[in-house]
């Protein structure tokens, strides 16, 4: 992996394997500083995103990380570092994730602002015309259904390389314009020693549980346990 050039822009640092043009930089720092979105997806979790053209660059989402449970209620989006940032952990996690051939969106840049107590950024590359697979399949449960069986192939590859997304399931994944699938939310994968079975259920139960709190198609665990077994 090549080396991560880090670039300060006045209280914020912006880190990335190929320097950002200094005006798509600056303008990031204007829009970190934007209010926080609201998370408006079925199974949105604890980010929520913004869609921007950057000149030099084309469209990218930028993601805002969030806290989720009672400590939001008074620290929303100030985190404790310890080493390594979410967004530069996500960042080189996709990275890395898509030189094994996993289908995930290409990181752009990540960034901070503090030193020990700092929020957090991570920008990608868009996926074109985005919507997640929860969200198809409650308009289309039959092609939300068909496309389950390209997320276990993508599951298949991370369960190869022993790597284990700890959050996966139907609305973190992005289907586009093609019908193609992507993976999203690296930032807690992990590497582990489990056996490939044993991972695998570890993917399919997280699935299921998500299907059935939110209420979706349950024909959606019933297509991964096939692609996956």
């Amino acid at each position: 992996m090549s080396d991560i050039h880090f670039t300060r822009y006045g209280t914020v640092c912006i880190g990335s394997f190929q320097p950002l043009e200094k005006a798509d930089a600056k303008e990031l720092v204007r829009l970190f500083d934007q209010p926080t979105p609201p998370v408006g997806s079925i199974l949105g979790g604890r980010t929520s995103v913004v869609r921007y053209t950057l000149d030099d660059v084309g469209t990218v989402v930028i993601k805002y990380y969030r806290r989720g449970g009672l400590i939001s209620h008074f620290n929303e989006k100030t985190y404790l570092r310890c080493g390594k940032t979410r967004g530069q952990r996500e960042y080189e996690r996709l990275e890395q994730v898509r030189r094994f051939g996993v289908r995930a969106p290409r990181p752009v840049a990540f960034a901070h602002r503090g030193a020990l107590l700092v929020h957090c950024w991570l920008v990608t590359e868009e996926v074109e015309q985005p919507q997640t697979l929860a969200e198809l399949s409650l308009i289309d449960s039959n092609q939300a259904v068909s496309l389950t069986s390209l997320v276990a192939a993508e599951i298949s590859r991370l369960v190869q390389h022993r790597l284990h997304h700890v959050d996966l399931h139907p609305g973190n994944v992005l289907v586009d314009h093609r019908q193609q699938v992507f993976l999203i939310d690296f930032d807690k994968t992990r590497n582990t020693r489990s056996g490939s079975t044993k991972l695998r259920h570890k993917y399919l139960n997280r699935w299921q549980r998500a299907v059935a709190k939110h209420r979706l198609p349950a024909e959606l665990s019933q297509a991964l346990e096939v692609g996956l077994f």
